[in-house]
This record gives C-alpha cells, structure tokens and sequence, in this order.
C-alpha cells in the first residue's frame, strides 16, 4: 500500500513539474543569444541577465532606461545579492524617499514615476530577479 502511494505521489510530482515547465518556459532573443523567461518575463536564470537584457526586458515593459532607472536596478540587485529575496515596495518606497530626501508619498509618486505598472513588478523583471514575493 505504501509503494502505491509513493509511485502516485512520484508520479504526480514528474507530471507536475513537466506541464509546469512546457507551460513557463519561454525565451527572448539578446544580441543572437535566447535568454529563456517564465510566461510572465522574469528570467528562469538570473546569471542570464546583464545590462542587454535588462534593455530587452525594458522594452517589453515600454520603458526607456535612463540613469535613475539604472540607479534603481543596481539598488534591486545589490539589496538580492545581500538577502536573496526581491524587495517589497515599501522597502523601495523607504530607500528612494532616504536616498532622494523625499517623505514616503513623494518617493511613491517618484517610483510610480519610473515603473508605472508597479516598481517591485517592472524594476525586479528588468533587474533580472524573481518575481517579489507578496505581488500578483
């Protein structure tokens, strides 16, 4: 009995995790290299990101990177590289508002500003970082 269970569970799991990666897996094309991103954009491998992809993935976002969106995309990857997790955007609403001498409002409207779909959702995408915990 056990032994069934065990090959059902396994074979749920193999099934699973092959419809979930034939669904996901899709790629952009930098500079003739396909750089492979999940069906919401987000890179399935982070080493795959450098500041050509970051320009392809801004631009799939209608964003034109100028120095503050880069300023933000080195604080994303920087505050990752520290404590492997995407920042919420109260975090990012917090450093902008420290880092601009903005209040938080200001700072908000600032973010909105650069990544008007969600600072945590684009800027993270064009970092090349997962998707934030807590965003839909």
């Amino acid at each position: 009995m056990a032994d069934k269970c065990a090959d059902a569970i396994s074979g749920f799991f193999y099934i699973h995790n092959t419809i979930t990666l034939k669904e996901q897996v899709m790629a952009i094309e930098v500079k003739g290299v396909s750089v492979e991103t999940d069906e919401n954009g987000y890179l399935v491998n982070l080493e795959d990101w450098n500041d050509d992809v970051a320009v392809k993935l801004a631009e799939g976002e209608e964003i034109e990177m100028t120095q503050e969106h880069w300023d933000l995309v080195k604080f994303l990857r920087n505050y990752y590289a520290e404590y492997q997790i995407a920042p919420a955007v109260k975090v990012l609403t917090k450093a902008m508002a420290t880092e601009k001498g903005m209040d938080k409002k200001a700072a908000s409207e600032f973010l909105y500003g650069l990544f008007p779909k969600g600072p945590a959702l684009q800027a993270c995408k064009i970092a090349g970082l997962p998707k934030p915990t807590g965003c839909v």
